[in-house]
């Protein structure tokens, strides 16, 4: 791999007031390094190095936005209360003073229970039907009255990150999380205006969430919202089965502000429909751009030889060449390419590709994630 082989990955980007030195970004990952609810020097460090190491955007790990029961593991930063807060000050002051630009991802985990702790929150978990997966009860479903507060915390979050000085926010909306489990016709049973049998009508939440937030943050302010088809619960499911029906679950989230759609896939090489465009086609992200026309991330194992989820589990991935991201890149499929696993154990990941140094890059080892380095 040389330094001119990777040229694409390093041109800059405007998008509204965002501007980027290059086209990739850390991915959010989840870490629970933070006591209480509170990142502290050692979370700010964290972030730093990797700014430092030349990453165009960070977004943090899921951080939680005020609800009594919007988290699953008690080491789960919080965005809301003055301590907490303080805590993300500290963390963005350091980045820009590396340099870096950063958002954090605004997170609900709705009913879905960590399988990394034992840990409950202290009251009911919430959810659309009161269920985690199709068939499978856990906690309550939401009142009217519980998704207007909803709304209005995740709006509430996004102008903290902008008064604290963020450059951008995520809003989770993928991997069985709550604004997902709307999406989920079988997590979705909802007969209000809520629930829906079209995926159009089960996105109203996550669309008001956009609207509510867009309102907060102004409009130059970049919104980007992550999605995924497959859930934590069942990798299979696909919400949008064509792209007739990716558009109408799309769409109306662009129009109501997202600037920016992180589109999760497990592998980023797959293509998303086969059938149509065969088996080099456009990924998940590919075709996201094409039907909404917005910018869009893509995500899934770069740079290494397993996929995220079996990193839980103990599964450690070797590195493997950046040719076929290179060539999608090249071709503008997606616009910024988004990296996770390969960046804990390599801070200077980015610099490394940079500088052709591809025989320096290391494999993602599983036993990082039991510190925060």
């Amino acid at each position: 791999m040389s330094a001119s082989s990777t040229e694409t990955l390093f041109r800059p980007i405007r998008i509204g007031s965002l501007d980027l030195p290059n086209r990739i970004v850390m991915a959010p990952m989840t870490r629970s390094f933070a006591p209480g609810g509170v990142p502290g020097p050692a979370n700010a460090e964290y972030y730093r190095r990797r700014a430092e190491g030349g990453v165009g955007l960070i977004l943090s790990e899921g951080t939680v936005v005020n609800r009594p029961a919007s988290r699953n593991d008690p080491g789960i930063p919080f965005f809301h209360g003055e301590a907490a807060l303080a805590g993300w000050k500290g963390v963005i002051d350091g980045v820009h003073a590396a340099g870096g630009r950063m958002g954090p991802q605004l997170w609900h985990t709705g009913a879905v229970k960590s399988f990394l702790t034992s840990w409950e929150p202290d009251v009911p978990v919430e959810s659309p039907s009161g269920f985690d997966a199709p068939g499978v009860a856990r906690g309550v479903a939401m009142s009217e009255e519980a998704i207007a507060d909803t709304v209005a915390a995740f709006a509430k979050a996004a102008a903290d990150a902008k008064r604290l000085g963020f450059d951008t926010i995520e809003l989770h909306g993928a991997h069985g999380y709550l604004i997902d489990q709307f999406f989920w016709a079988g997590t979705n049973l909802r007969d209000d205006r809520y629930g829906g049998a079209t995926l159009r009508e089960r996105s109203r939440l996550a669309a008001e969430i956009v609207s509510a937030v867009r309102a907060a943050v102004g409009p130059d302010f970049p919104i980007i919202l992550r999605v995924s088809q497959w859930k934590q619960q069942d990798y299979a499911v696909r919400l949008a089965e064509t792209p007739d029906l990716m558009t109408d679950w799309l769409a109306p989230l662009v129009e109501a502000g997202v600037d920016i759609l992180h589109c999760s896939q497990r592998r980023f090489w797959e293509p998303e429909f086969p059938e149509i465009d065969g088996e080099t086609g456009l990924n998940f992200a590919g075709w996201a751009k094409k039907l909404t026309g917005a910018r869009t991330i893509s995500v899934g194992s770069v740079g290494l030889s397993g996929d995220f989820m079996a990193a839980f589990g103990g599964e450690s991935s070797e590195s493997v060449g950046l040719g076929g991201l290179i060539e999608r890149m090249e071709r503008d499929e997606f616009d910024l390419i988004a990296v996770g696993r390969a960046l804990i154990t390599e801070p200077q990941w980015v610099a490394k590709v940079r500088a052709g140094e591809s025989a320096g890059l290391r494999g993602f080892d599983a036993k990082a994630l039991a510190e925060l380095v």
